[in-house]
């Protein structure tokens, strides 16, 4: 059986469980995070030196981090990934704009908001920058779903979840989601997309 190890309340780590759920592939859930320290264990860091979850090992022991490189890997050979070369670029680059222009933003100014012992870390300059960086952000993801019912088109694929992940709680950041009415139809798309769990559900 697959294991994954994470922490519950993560975004990142809720990726691969939605994925998984959505495929019905069963697999065994490890809660690990950095707030207790067990992420730095040395059990944990045997398996990731990284020191980071989500970490996916397969049946067979082999051991996969990254979260958006575990949804790419379990979509293979599914609707979720596209066959064709530019379609599954499209998808590989809505999951680069997540790693490198949304989650840098949101999912902190999450993290500063729903973590207390975080909470000092929350200064204005700061939370300034990451109300910025995240408005930007989700301004091109409502110029992309103006055109498109998905992220990469018209279904719906792993660039939905990378990105839903951490879009559908930036109105608890603290991001004006008002501004952004194609976004919020999209968040809703996705959360009555066949097969959807929360990201409280675990196996």
């Amino acid at each position: 059986m697959l294991t994954l190890y994470g922490m519950s309340s993560s975004g990142n780590c809720y990726k691969p469980r939605l994925l998984l759920a959505k495929l019905g592939r069963p697999f065994r859930h490890v809660e690990v995070n950095a707030m207790d320290g067990s992420t730095h264990s040395p059990e944990f860091l045997a398996l990731n030196p990284n020191g980071k979850v989500p970490l996916l090992q397969l049946e067979d022991g082999r051991i996969l981090a990254e979260s958006n490189a575990m949804l790419l890997y379990l979509a293979e050979g599914t609707s979720y990934l596209p066959d064709a070369g530019f379609e599954r670029a499209l998808v590989y680059q809505w999951m680069f704009f997540e790693q490198y222009s949304h989650e840098p933003y949101i999912a902190v100014l999450r993290a500063l908001k729903k973590y207390p012992e975080r909470a000092h870390q929350a200064t204005p300059e700061r939370v300034a920058q990451l109300l910025e960086g995240g408005h930007k952000a989700l301004a091109v993801m409502e110029t992309r779903l103006e055109k498109t019912r998905f992220m990469a088109g018209d279904d719906y694929t792993v660039a939905d979840i990378a990105l839903y992940a951490y879009t559908q709680d930036a109105a608890f950041a603290g991001y004006e989601m008002t501004r952004f009415p194609h976004i919020t139809a999209w968040l809703e798309r996705v959360a009555t997309h066949e097969g959807h769990v929360p990201m409280e559900w675990l196996p």
